[in-house]
């Protein structure tokens, strides 16, 4: 369609309130208490969620109690779906710190700086970008339609508020009855290894005795997690899930099987602590190797796009020069030179940052040249991929590995190494991450305001409130889940966060378990050859415990449902989106509704641990929700069938009320 055609929904002439206290506010309120959510949620399951569908929902509620407008509605959005992609970035960086052993836990002013200029320079390296990524025809933006599309229909009564927070309330309380910090009334998933059959076989002239088997486990009793696989469909779920199969059902027996010295740590452990630490030790390195050839194969496969994305920006830069003719509202970013000198102005506490980590006045400068350049470059790259495949599929986590790479490379040519070296690189890595974050979930936010009629530099501004208030905010329920959880541990896995730390040790620490890794470079290099499906999701499938990929194959398996009853139906082209958006507010609901009672939880815990308020029961000191299901539900033990249950309601959920809502007028 020829641009000249296009019509905000709003017209440029209009004088419609927009930057207001109220809009801002309630979208710094939303930024934290969705980043916080996606902070858990992407350190369990290696996967973040695009907050635009719920922010635009709330705000929508919100704002039409309190007499806003339609504008208003998109700042508060903009401004809430910052905390998402902020963190995004922060959680696939900042806890390799506490991975990698160069901090004890997370520090507060360090994870803060990192968010704070990364964030930042997402804004401005995206303003400068704006209307070639946004205005260009050839970009479908998906999720910035349907966000659109949401908001549009909600201008005439229906919000969809009452699907997202009532989903909200339920899943919150299940997590409350969950046995990980809550009242300990329901078990989240049950395992049993299973023992297979001995055999004996003669190697280098000598009988070995091959015994063990595989750890079955039941899906995990989370809403949480089936509303990620519902929302990213079967096929995507299928995909991480074949990992997990490899990993834990054929890699970990494997292991176990070709390692009969295993059965000597027998005494004090069982089979199931064995295949844990095989899984722990032995094929999360294997599924790191198989990343790093995927990030890069991602990339190589969006080449095209990565050089469309720079040229477009290229050629926005002079094109901003040579247009000095009136413009409208809806064309005028914040000024340019201003832009330029504040991206400068902000290098400087970049690279003090550096030089603090590196200890290396010259490996700071180095590292500050690296990240303004690779930053601009990959915040091009974000803001034409999201233009592709959403803010969800964006790949930033492959863009950040290469940052660190080449920063790494880097550094220990010029003999930066060691833990400093560790610390610098992975504050590369921050910084680079936490800006592609930012860029790919402003340049959507900017595209669903160009759709609505929002004013390009008040939806910048708003970018910029939004980014200040998270970067402080947020490292605190991260720091309480890290207490709590314990980052790194099968609870809170972070994925990412452990390929960063595991490459940033090996390259500048000299720390990696090169064989396991190697093999699984070539493992990832057969997946290519075959022409597998996104390798990078096999592989993370791999890394995560397997109770949570199974949760999420779950989800997939509900959305694939809906669809063919849809279709067996024969409902219309409208019906079937009207369901689909019903499932996915739902789906949305119920992950801000876990990933929010577990943060409040964390928190009650810590302050539990922190002031010792505990009793006794039995002799045995507990917290007070868990006294209260012991003495006054009579409940020691959790339930793992009651647990199974969830997905019963789930499937109600997700299945039945879509359903009745697409039959709807």
């Amino acid at each position: 369609m020829d641009k000249k055609e296009f019509k905000p929904y709003v017209p440029a002439v209009s004088d419609l309130k927009e930057l207001s206290f109220k809009a801002v506010s309630l979208g710094v309120l939303m930024a934290v208490v969705l980043g916080a959510a996606n902070a858990y949620l992407g350190m369990k399951a290696g996967l973040t969620v695009a907050a635009t569908f719920p922010a635009a929902v709330v705000a929508m509620a919100a704002l039409r109690a309190l007499r806003g407008n339609i504008l208003e509605e998109n700042i508060a959005r903009t401004t809430a779906s910052v905390g998402e992609a902020l963190v995004a970035g922060a959680i696939f960086t900042i806890p390799a710190f506490v991975i990698s052993g160069v901090w004890d836990t997370l520090h507060y002013w360090e994870s803060t700086l990192i968010m704070l200029i990364g964030g930042l320079l997402g804004v401005l390296f995206v303003t400068i970008l704006r209307r070639s990524m946004v205005e260009e025809a050839d970009l479908p933006f998906p999720e910035s339609v349907a966000a659109a599309e949401i908001v549009k229909a909600g201008q005439g009564g229906q919000s969809g508020a009452s699907a997202v927070f009532g989903s909200m309330g339920i899943a919150a309380l299940w997590e409350l009855f969950k046995n990980s910090n809550g009242i300990h009334l329901i078990k989240d998933y049950s395992n049993t290894f299973i023992s297979l059959w001995e055999s004996k076989i003669e190697f280098l002239k000598t009988k070995l005795a091959f015994g063990g088997g595989f750890l079955a486990e039941t899906p995990a009793a989370s809403p949480a997690l089936t509303g990620v696989g519902f929302i990213v469909g079967i096929r995507v779920a299928s995909i991480l899930f074949s990992g997990a199969v490899i990993g834990w059902l054929v890699m970990v027996p494997l292991g176990i099987f070709m390692n009969p010295s295993l059965s000597q740590f027998l005494d004090g452990n069982s089979w199931k602590d064995i295949a844990n630490e095989v899984w722990y030790k032995q094929i999360r390195p294997f599924a790191v190797g198989t990343m790093i050839v995927a990030a890069f194969y991602t990339l190589y496969n969006l080449k095209d796009s990565l050089f469309a994305g720079i040229t477009k920006a290229v050629k926005d830069l002079q094109a901003k020069k040579d247009n000095e003719k009136k413009v409208t509202r809806l064309e005028i970013d914040l000024d340019f030179k201003k832009v330029a000198i504040t991206i400068l102005i902000t290098a400087i506490p970049l690279f003090i940052l550096y030089n603090y980590f590196a200890q290396s006045i010259p490996g700071a400068f180095l590292l500050t040249i690296i990240m303004i350049v690779l930053g601009f470059l990959f915040a091009a790259v974000a803001g034409y991929l999201v233009g592709l495949v959403g803010s969800s599929n964006n790949p930033i986590s492959g863009l950040t590995l290469s940052s660190l790479l080449i920063a790494a490379i880097l550094l220990v040519i010029i003999g930066v190494t060691g833990n400093n070296g560790v610390m610098a690189v992975l504050g590369v890595a921050g910084v680079v991450c936490t800006s592609a974050g930012i860029a790919g979930d402003m340049t959507q936010d900017l595209k669903v305001g160009h759709i609505l009629g929002g004013t390009p530099w008040k939806m910048e501004i708003a970018e910029i409130i939004g980014v200040i208030f998270a970067a402080l905010i947020l490292v605190f329920p991260m720091m309480a889940m890290d207490e709590v959880y314990h980052i790194g541990s099968p609870e809170l896995p972070a994925p990412q966060a452990g390929l960063m730390a595991l490459m940033s040790q090996g390259i500048v620490g000299g720390d990696m378990s090169w064989p396991l890794v190697i093999a699984g470079i070539f493992f990832a290099i057969g997946l290519i050859m075959i022409k597998s499906p996104s390798p990078m999701l096999i592989a993370v499938g791999m890394y995560l415990p397997f109770h949570s990929t199974f949760a999420i194959f779950i989800g997939g398996i509900l959305r694939w449902f809906l669809e063919i009853v849809l279709k067996k139906n024969k409902s219309s082209e409208e019906q079937i989106v009207k369901a689909e958006n019903k499932g996915v507010l739902i789906s949305s609901g119920l992950i801000a509704g876990e990933a929010l009672m577990a943060v409040i939880l964390a928190f009650v815990f810590l302050g539990e641990k922190l002031y010792d308020i505990t009793n006794i029961f039995n002799g045995v000191k507990v917290s007070y929700f868990k006294y209260f299901a012991m003495s006054v539900l009579g409940v020691e033990n959790p339930s793992a069938i009651i647990g199974l249950l969830v997905f019963i309601v789930l499937i109600y959920m997700l299945v039945y009320l879509p359903l009745k809502s697409s039959k709807n007028k």
